[in-house]
C-alpha cells in the first residue's frame, strides 16, 4: 500500500511541477483569442465552461481504456505501475498537450492538418487514412461490450444486434448535432461518474490495503506465458490509456475549438491525462486486490472478461451504487468515446475536403458513409479488430509526438521533452509490430549472430530510433544554419 499512496502522490505533483514545465515551454498567452472566440460556427466551435471542458475531455480520453487496461496489463508486474506512473508524467500528458495547445495555435486544426504542417503533404494524405482507421476501429470496438451488457440486461427479444443499432444510432445524431446539444450537457455527468466511481474503488483499497500488492515485491511478470508477452514491447501496447495513446490527439482538437483561454490548456490537457493515469492505477491495484494476487487475477480472467470483473468489483466493494456506476462505467464510458470519435472522423474529412460544417446536410454527406465503413469494421473478428486497434492507437502517438517535436523546434523551444518519448515509443511500435502475431510474428528468441548478442525484433526497433534520431538531427542542424543565416542578413 505505501508504493501505491507514493504512486499517486508522484502523479499529483507530475501535474503540478512538469505539468507546469510544459506551459513554460509551450508559451502560453492568456490575451491570444482562442479558435472559439475567432471562429465560432454555432456547430463544432462553441464556448464551453472550463470545468465542462475538463470532463469531457476527461472521458472522451478515457472511456474504458485505463480500466481494462490496467486490469490485463498489471498481469506484467510491477512494471506496470511504473509505467503508468511515468509514462503518464512524461510521455502521454506531454503528448496530450502540446496536441491540444498545437490545435489551438492552429484554429482548432485536426491531426492530420497538424501532421501536414510539419510533416510535409504527403504524411499528412498518410495520416488522414491511418487516422480515420483508428476512428473507425474505435467506434465499432466501443460498440460491443456495450451491447452484449445490455442485451444480457433486457429481454430476450432486444438482442445484441438490437442495441448495436441503437447505439449506432445514437452516435449518428452525437455526431451531427451541435457540441452543446449531447456532448455539452450529458458528458459533464457521466465524466464526474467514472471520477467518481474511481474515487470509491480507492477508499475501499484503503479499508482493503492490506492485500495492495508493493511494487518492490514479486518484481516478475506475471504473464502465464511470459517468452510469448514479454514486458516489452507488449505492456507498453496493452496499457496505453492510462500511460499514453494517440487517439487522446484526435480529441484535443474538439475541445481545444472549445477553449475559452489558453490558461486552461494545462488542466484540461495535462490534467486530464493525469486523471486517466489515476483512474488507471487505481483500477490495476483494485483488480489484483479483489482477486488475492496475480494468480487468483489470471484465473479470474481466464474464465471472465475484464468487464465481468469490473461488475463484481464494484458490486462487491461498493454495494448497489457500485452496480450503478459499474453499468455507467462498462456501458456508457466505451459509448462517449465511440461517438467522439466518429464525431472527430467527420471533422477531418470535413477539413480534408474543405468543407463547411455548418449545414446539416454537408454533416450528413460526410458521416453517412463513416457510418457504413463503421458497419462493415464491426464484421471482423471481436479479437483481431483490438489488436490493430491497440497497435495503430500507438503508432499514433509516436507521430504526434513527432509532429510536435518539429513543431517545437521549429517555434526555437526546447524539444527534449516530446523527443524522447517520441523515440521511445517509435522503439515500442516497430517491437511490437516485428514481434507481435498480428505483425510478422518473429520471436524474441531468434538470434541474429553467431554470439547471440541482438535478438531480431529489439534490433530491428532499435534501428529505426536511431535512424529516426540521425534524421531529426539533419532537420535541427538544417533550421539551425537557417536561423543563422537570417541572423546574418538582419
Amino acid at each position: 500500500m505505501i508504493s501505491f499512496l507514493i504512486a499517486l502522490g508522484v502523479l499529483v505533483f507530475g501535474y503540478l511541477i512538469y505539468g507546469g514545465l510544459m506551459t513554460r515551454v509551450v508559451g502560453q498567452d492568456t490575451n491570444r483569442p482562442t479558435p472559439v472566440k475567432t471562429m465560432a460556427d454555432g456547430v463544432d466551435y462553441i464556448e464551453l465552461k472550463p470545468w465542462k471542458i475538463f470532463l469531457i475531455q476527461f472521458l472522451n480520453i478515457a472511456g474504458l481504456g485505463p480500466i481494462f487496461g490496467a486490469i490485463m496489463g498489471v498481469m506484467y508486474g510491477p512494471a506496470s505501475f511504473l509505467w503508468i506512473v511515468f509514462g503518464t508524467i512524461f510521455a502521454g500528458a506531454v503528448h496530450d498537450y502540446l496536441s491540444g495547445m498545437m490545435s489551438i495555435r492552429q484554429g482548432g486544426a485536426s491531426l492530420p492538418h497538424m501532421v501536414g504542417s510539419q510533416l510535409g503533404k504527403t504524411t499528412r494524405n498518410v495520416m488522414n487514412v491511418f487516422t480515420l482507421l483508428l476512428l473507425l476501429l474505435v467506434g465499432a470496438v466501443f460498440v460491443y461490450n456495450p451491447a452484449d451488457l445490455l442485451a444480457g440486461l433486457t429481454p430476450h427479444y432486444l438482442d445484441r444486434m438490437f442495441w448495436i443499432v441503437v447505439i449506432l444510432l445514437y452516435y449518428m445524431a452525437a455526431t451531427l448535432l451541435p457540441i452543446d446539444k449531447i456532448i455539452g450537457k450529458i458528458y459533464p455527468i457521466f465524466g464526474f461518474a467514472l471520477l467518481f466511481m474511481a474515487v470509491g474503488i480507492l477508499i475501499a483499497l484503503i479499508v482493503h490495503h492490506s492485500d495492495v500488492p508493493e511494487m518492490w515485491e514479486q518484481m516478475y511478470n506475471h504473464k502465464p506465458d511470459p517468452d510469448a508477452n514479454p514486458v516489452f514491447p507488449m505492456m507498453f501496447v496493452t496499457i496505453a490509456c492510462g500511460a499514453i495513446s494517440g487517439f487522446h490527439a484526435t480529441q484535443s482538437p474538439l475541445m481545444a475549438r472549445c477553449l475559452p483561454n489558453e490558461k486552461y490548456a494545462r488542466p484540461v490537457f495535462y490534467g486530464a491525462m493525469v486523471s486517466e493515469g489515476i483512474v488507471a492505477l487505481i483500477w490495476a491495484a483494485a483488480a489484483i486486490t479483489f482477486c488475492h494476487g496475480y494468480s487468483g487475477l489470471q484465473d479470474f480472467l481466464g474464465n471472465g472478461s475484464p468487464a465481468v470483473l469490473v461488475n463484481d468489483l464494484s458490486i462487491g466493494w461498493l454495494g448497489s451504487l457500485g452496480g450503478i456506476l459499474a453499468v455507467i462505467g462498462v456501458i456508457a464510458a466505451p459509448i462517449t468515446s465511440g461517438d467522439t470519435a466518429l464525431r472527430s472522423a467527420r471533422l477531418i474529412v470535413a477539413e480534408a475536403l474543405k468543407m463547411k460544417q455548418h449545414k446539416i446536410g454537408r454533416r450528413m454527406l460526410i458521416s453517412v458513409p463513416i457510418f457504413a465503413l463503421c458497419f462493415i469494421t464491426m464484421l471482423m473478428p471481436y479479437d483481431v479488430m483490438w489488436r490493430y486497434f491497440a497497435w495503430c492507437n500507438q503508432v499514433l502517438s509516436v507521430f504526434t509526438l513527432w509532429t510536435v517535436t518539429v513543431w517545437l523546434a521549429k517555434r526555437g523551444r526546447n524539444y527534449i521533452y516530446s523527443i524522447l518519448p517520441a523515440l521511445f515509443m517509435t522503439m515500442v511500435t516497430i517491437t511490437y509490430i516485428v514481434f507481435a502475431p498480428e505483425g510478422f510474428g518473429i520471436p524474441l528468441s531468434d538470434w541474429l549472430g553467431a554470439d547471440g548478442c541482438y535478438r531480431v525484433a529489439l534490433a530491428v526497433g532499435a534501428s529505426a530510433c536511431v535512424l529516426a534520431m540521425i534524421l531529426f538531427r539533419r532537420f535541427a542542424r538544417t533550421l539551425n544554419n537557417l536561423r543563422s543565416e537570417g541572423n546574418a542578413r538582419r
